[in-house]
């Protein structure tokens, strides 16, 4: 792991007049930029080639003479070969030149490995660098074990699936989609046995990542994924706030929800068992009576963070909950950076973070307003690692 006061150092060399916002040109990368853009701050998108006219065309920043985008919010694009290629020394070394503080988000950890991202990245990133590998399921200490250090609620793990006496939900790899999710339900360990096979034949998933897949009792009920941020700088105010909530939309899972019963039944092949692949998202509120719980849980991750991967969270993180009939919050997944839903808020913000802030406040935005708050207090080197 790159020790954070080499990472300081760097950040200390920084012109922090001039800091520009930095990302892999994918995932939550257009509310980053947007947030940015309302802030005056400039971006940098690091594009993959045969991916980038989304970031150097169709939203491609116009500048005003206040040095306010008129249009578009993405100032600078850098187009690679292969996302990776970001930890080449000459594209790190053109980063710290333009004083880029990095913004990690899934594509970041997914197209590049997290532990080059450990040892290799030497460009200041918002938020704590070593958290980044809770997120993988099957690491020694992935967000699992976090949670369970925490004494947050998840799922119930069923150990093999002979155990199997209920609906469950089996989490592994999508075979083809690598940044996707082969993820099948199953009541018996007969269903489990005939769906993993039909999931395997119709090339969704590997037979050998069975034996390493989560088998977790699903939960019944609406699913809300939990957009938190943590500033370890503010002063006066509440270190924790929810900026928003979001839901997702996945393929072919909605498209199952929309047919009638009698349709789903008759269908076979391929098109019998739903995929859960995100293709987008959608925005959401609490009651209002359950939000004490929702800060409860973001206030436990963060203690549990502070205490086994320090310095602990910083910036954005989202942890992606189910809600039971007993209105009982179960946490089923744990995004330690950006979350994968926050361009719901991109423009317009959210109700929990306008409502905080007085001003639409995305999760973009609110990333941004912390670069600029620290640059203020002369405490940039608080929020990097």
């Amino acid at each position: 792991m790159i020790d954070r006061k080499e990472i300081q150092e760097i950040i200390q060399g920084y012109d922090t007049n001039n800091i520009t916002v930095g990302m892999t040109a994918s995932h939550s990368a257009l509310d980053v930029c947007d947030g940015a853009a309302e802030e005056g701050l400039p971006t940098m998108a690091v594009c993959q080639k045969g991916r980038e006219k989304t970031y150097t065309h169709y939203f491609k920043a116009d500048m005003g003479p206040d040095g306010f985008s008129t249009r578009g919010m993405i100032n600078d694009a850098l187009v690679l070969d292969k996302f990776n290629d970001i930890l080449q020394p000459d594209n790190q070394q053109m980063l710290r030149d333009k004083n880029v503080l990095w913004i990690p988000n899934r594509s970041f950890t997914s197209y590049s490995s997290i532990t080059d991202i450990e040892n290799d990245f030497k460009v200041p990133m918002l938020g704590s660098r070593n958290l980044l590998r809770s997120e993988d399921r099957g690491e020694e200490h992935d967000y699992y074990w976090m949670l369970e250090k925490a004494g947050l609620p998840f799922p119930e793990k069923i150990e093999t699936p002979r155990d199997i006496d209920g609906l469950c939900i089996v989490k592994l790899a999508h075979k083809v989609k690598k940044l996707e999710r082969g993820f099948f339900t199953a009541s018996t360990f007969a269903e489990f046995n005939e769906k993993a096979d039909e999931l395997v034949k119709n090339n969704v998933i590997n037979r050998e990542d069975l034996e390493g897949a989560r088998i977790e009792k699903y939960v019944i009920g609406p699913v809300f994924n939990m957009d938190y941020f943590y500033s370890p700088i503010e002063q006066k105010m509440a270190k924790l706030e929810l900026i928003g909530i979001d839901w997702r939309f996945e393929t072919s899972l909605d498209g199952h929800c929309r047919l009638p019963a009698p349709q789903q039944m008759s269908l076979v092949g391929e098109q019998m068992t739903p995929e859960y692949t995100v293709c987008g998202h959608n925005s959401a509120t609490l009651r209002e009576s359950l939000l004490e719980k929702a800060f409860e849980l973001g206030e436990k991750y963060i203690e549990a963070c502070q205490e086994h991967y320090a310095p602990g969270v910083i910036g954005p993180f989202c942890l992606q909950t189910c809600v039971d009939k007993d209105l009982n919050f179960y946490i089923y997944d744990v995004a330690p950076r950006v979350g994968g839903g926050t361009n719901v808020h991109m423009a317009v913000g959210h109700p929990y973070g306008n409502a905080l802030w007085r001003t639409p406040m995305s999760t973009g935005r609110r990333i941004a307003l912390e670069i600029k708050r620290a640059v203020l207090l002369d405490k940039l080197d608080e929020i990097v690692t």
